[in-house]
């Protein structure tokens, strides 16, 4: 699947929150954009996935102008400040439940001990999630957004602000990547730089640029969907515990 995002601009009341960007984005891609913040990374995140309709430009799905709908459907946004980053006094077991319930899995005391056991992050349930390493925040909020079999492509927003090393979510964009999934990272310049990315400092009309791509990693060819898991498998989407299930029909 591939996502083209041609020559889109989106206004605000008093002046453009995005002004033209364009390039194009495949399943089994990790793209980096960089932009000073401030100047479009959530236009961007929300034009590109389908949830914020641009003033001009279009945005297509495997060549055909995608509905919002569609788009919103196989994409997930991910730590958005202002609209989806979780609120700093929720528990890591709290935002768990939380994701897995949004990405329509089961989410139960004990699914969530499943996921963060099989995370290794069972010892950090009780922390603050603010209290996290920036790098674990944005694993966790990634993971969970995958965690919805049609999502497709995610966008993580500014994850630097969280501190800590950039080749850390850099390698998580990778991986996803490789496992299929469509990733757009948002940074600064300066952790572009940091990644290896030959950008000059920022001075001038580049401090209010929009975020344009400056690497690509094709990481796994795109090719046919998998597929995707039913609903009702079991330990996933089902409402009852087999268990449950079984004291429940007598």
């Amino acid at each position: 699947m591939r996502i083209t995002v041609d020559g889109v601009r989106a206004d605000g009341r008093r002046e453009p929150m995005l002004t033209s960007v364009g390039f194009s984005w495949a399943t089994g891609e990790a793209l980096l954009a960089a932009a000073e913040p401030g100047h479009g990374h959530t236009a961007l995140a929300l034009v590109a996935t389908g949830r914020f309709v641009p003033s001009a430009g279009t945005v297509r799905l495997d060549g055909a102008e995608a509905t919002s709908a569609r788009l919103r459907r196989i994409s997930a946004v991910v730590d958005v400040p202002g609209l989806n980053d979780p609120d700093d006094a929720l528990t890591l077991a709290d935002v768990v439940a939380e994701g897995l319930a949004l990405a329509g899995r089961r989410s139960w005391p004990r699914d969530v001990a499943r996921w963060l056991d099989a995370h290794g992050l069972t010892p950090d349930r009780g922390r603050r999630v603010d209290q996290l390493p920036g790098a674990v925040r944005t694993a966790v909020l990634a993971g969970l957004a995958v965690a919805d079999p049609e999502v497709r492509f995610v966008v993580l927003t500014l994850p630097d602000r969280h501190g800590g090393d950039p080749a850390d979510w850099w390698d998580l964009a990778r991986s996803l990547a490789v496992g299929g999934t469509g990733v757009l990272v948002q940074c600064t310049r300066s952790s572009a730089r940091d990644l290896g990315v030959d950008l000059p400092a920022a001075v001038g009309d580049t401090l209010h640029a929009p975020p344009r791509v400056v690497r690509r990693e094709v990481l796994r060819p795109s090719g046919p969907d998998p597929e995707v898991e039913p609903e009702g498998d079991p330990g996933t989407r089902q409402d009852t515990e087999p268990a449950e299930a079984e004291e429940a029909a007598r």
